[in-house]
Order: structure tokens, then C-alpha cells, then sequence
């Protein structure tokens, strides 16, 4: 008796040890018989042995029983021709075998049947990608050529000769945190020049000290700016006396025409009001001209005629393009001002408090 014999006789009894074998070698052929009924191999043709070919004898080895010579059984079985019985024999195999899988090989085979008949829906949603990738690159492309129509129609504004000077002296009457907002308004002056259809000459003058050291740490492209001049000599230095008028809302003379000879100035200044005239105090010992916006003859406004430095920015920018004041006034005035026209402000039976204090990123410039 061999050596595997007789350890099955030791451990099990040689009975069970037969059927254990013989329930394992069944279900693989069960399986392999499922494979192939799934996957349809291609049968191959079995070669035949020409009559003078002879078998070549070998000497006669011992091996273990086993179930493979009933392998080509079921081959054969498969590929016989398409009966109604054994389609059902088919078919019964087919269920014998699914019960002898584990619940891992079931899902694995569900799986797999499920992808291959989402193919086509899978095709279909990776078209409608594509399409979509290639309508966004064109809308993307759409809106780049636009803004080019928007930059040539800015470069093909007429210039202004006007000169429109900020005045950046105050810069120790201010904190650090209304340094920060004159620079954004800066900004905004700045952006808002260089799209306007007639830009003016734009001038920062006394620039240094708080304001010029936070525009290195958060921005330091104003360097690069174009059609800016940014000095540090004072705006005297700069330009003649009689060419200046100070931009003041204390200032009891109006403005009623822009005169593009002249160079207006606009107070850098953002102080909460602390400083009430000091815009036009300083207009009055430097021995310049001054005037005020003509707000109150086509405003009415809820709170002090005091704008920030932007706002009188674009008030201009806007007259020069319009010629219109009450036009220009109502394009830029922000709504929290509460503006109205000044004709319906007077038919109304509303009263507003004199004197309330504006904003704090407004300063003393109307």
C-alpha cells in the first residue's frame, strides 16, 4: 500500500477519504463545464494518427485515480448541435453549476455580465464628454475674443488732456487700516482710467511713506502701471498754481464746467471725518483754486456731501464722457447714499437728519 494510503488510513477512514476527493474533482469539472459554456471556446480539430504513424510505447507508470479521463465527456457534450433536450440538459448544467460557486465567484460573474452589457452606455457617456469639453473650449474661446473686442474699443477712446492729480500727503493723518483702503480705491481709479472712452492724465503725487510701503507688500505690480505717473515731489512742484483747483466739498465756489486745461486735485484721504476741511484749508494757504462738485443742484442725498476718492474719480471720468452731470452723478453714486433727484427729493414730505456722518471710506473730496 502506498505511503498517501496508508496516512488516509491513519487519520480517516479510506471510504471518506475516496468520497472527499471524488466531490472536489466533480465540482471542478462542473465548473470548467460552466466556463466553457458561458465563454464558448472555439473547439480545435483533434489531430488523427496516420496509419503508418505507431504509438510510441512507454513504460507503464503508477498513478493516482483520478477523474480526467472523462474530461472530453464533457467537452463533447458541449459541443454537440443545438437539440431542445439538450439545450435543457444546457441549461439544468448550467443552474447545477451556479449552485456549486461560491457567493465570491456569483458576484464576480454578475459583475462581469453587467459591464460587458453597459458597454454600449458606457460609449455613449464618454461621447457626450467629449462634446461637452469641446463646447466649453468654444465658449471659453468666444469669451476671450470678446474681451479683445472690449480691450481695441478701449485703445480706441480719445485721450483727455485733463489732468486728475490725487493727493497722497496725508499720509500721517491716517492709520494703517485707512491706508489699506486708500490704496484700493487707488486701484479702482486706476482700473477704472484705463477702460474709460476719454482716460485722463492721471498723477500721484507726495507718494511714500504708509501708503507707498503696503503697495510693495500687497501689490507690488503698481510698479508696472502704465499711463500713471506716480511721483513723490508734491503736485506745486509738479504743475503751475494757476493750472490747480482744488476738488473740496467745504469750498463755497461750484463747478459747473470741467476745463481740460486745468489739473484737478483730489485729497488722498480717508479719515472718518476727523478732519472735516482740511482739504479746503489747505487749498486756501497754498493760494490755489478750489471749487465743489455741483452735487446739490441735481442730488439729493441722505447723508454729508462727502465722496471717496474714486467716486470723484469716475463722477469725472463720467462727465467728460456724457456731459452731463446729473447723468454722471447717478451712473456712480453708490445706493447706500440714498441719492435722488433733486426735483423729486423736494416734492416728497420726507425729512432726513442734517449732518449725518457718511461712510468710513469716504473722505473730504465732493
Amino acid at each position: 500500500m502506498g505511503r498517501g494510503c496508508f496516512f488516509y488510513s491513519l487519520s480517516l477512514p479510506l471510504v471518506t477519504c475516496v468520497s472527499a476527493l471524488w466531490n472536489q474533482q466533480r465540482k471542478n469539472l462542473l465548473l470548467l463545464k460552466y466556463l466553457s459554456l458561458v465563454e464558448k471556446p472555439v473547439s480545435k480539430p483533434v489531430q488523427k494518427l496516420m496509419s503508418s504513424e505507431t504509438p510510441i510505447e512507454s513504460p507503464e507508470v503508477p498513478t493516482e485515480n483520478t477523474m480526467s479521463p472523462k474530461v472530453p465527456d464533457v467537452e463533447e457534450k458541449t459541443k454537440s448541435s443545438g437539440s431542445p433536450v439538450e439545450r435543457q440538459e444546457t441549461g439544468s448544467n448550467k443552474e447545477e453549476c451556479l449552485e456549486l460557486l461560491s457567493k465570491r465567484q456569483r458576484k464576480k460573474l454578475l459583475k462581469q455580465k453587467q459591464w460587458e452589457e453597459q458597454k454600449d452606455l458606457r460609449r455613449q457617456k464618454r461621447k457626450e464628454k467629449r462634446q461637452k469639453r469641446k463646447q466649453e473650449r468654444q465658449s471659453k474661446l468666444d469669451f476671450s475674443n470678446e474681451g479683445n473686442d472690449r480691450k481695441r474699443v478701449r485703445r480706441e477712446g480719445v485721450p483727455s488732456t485733463l489732468r486728475l492729480i490725487v493727493d497722497c500727503s496725508f499720509d500721517d493723518l491716517m492709520v494703517l487700516k485707512d491706508v489699506k483702503k486708500l490704496h484700493k480705491q487707488i486701484q479702482r481709479c486706476y482700473a477704472e482710467n484705463r477702460k474709460a472712452f476719454h482716460p485722463v492724465q492721471f498723477y500721484l503725487t507726495s507718494h511714500g511713506g504708509q501708503l507707498k510701503s503696503n503697495m510693495n507688500e500687497s501689490n507690488k505690480g503698481w510698479v508696472n502701471w502704465k499711463d500713471i505717473q506716480i511721483r513723490t515731489e508734491h503736485y506745486t512742484e509738479l504743475i503751475k498754481k494757476e493750472d490747480l483747483v482744488y476738488l473740496t466739498s467745504d469750498s463755497p465756489d461750484i463747478l459747473s464746467e470741467l476745463d481740460e486745461k486745468k489739473a484737478y486735485v483730489i485729497g488722498g484721504l480717508v479719515d472718518h471725518n476727523h478732519h472735516k476741511g482740511i482739504t479746503y484749508k489747505k487749498a486756501v494757504e497754498q493760494g490755489i483754486s478750489h471749487a465743489q462738485l455741483p452735487l446739490g443742484n441735481f442730488v439729493r442725498m441722505n447723508s454729508r456731501k462727502v465722496l471717496a476718492v474714486n467716486h470723484v474719480f469716475e463722477i469725472i471720468l463720467a462727465y467728460l464722457e456724457k456731459r452731463d452731470w446729473k447723468e454722471a452723478f447717478f451712473s456712480v453714486l453708490p445706493q447706500r447714499k440714498g441719492a435722488v433727484p433733486l426735483e423729486e427729493a423736494s416734492g416728497s414730505s420726507k425729512c432726513t437728519l442734517p449732518g449725518k456722518e457718511d461712510e468710513d471710506n469716504d473722505s473730504e473730496n465732493s
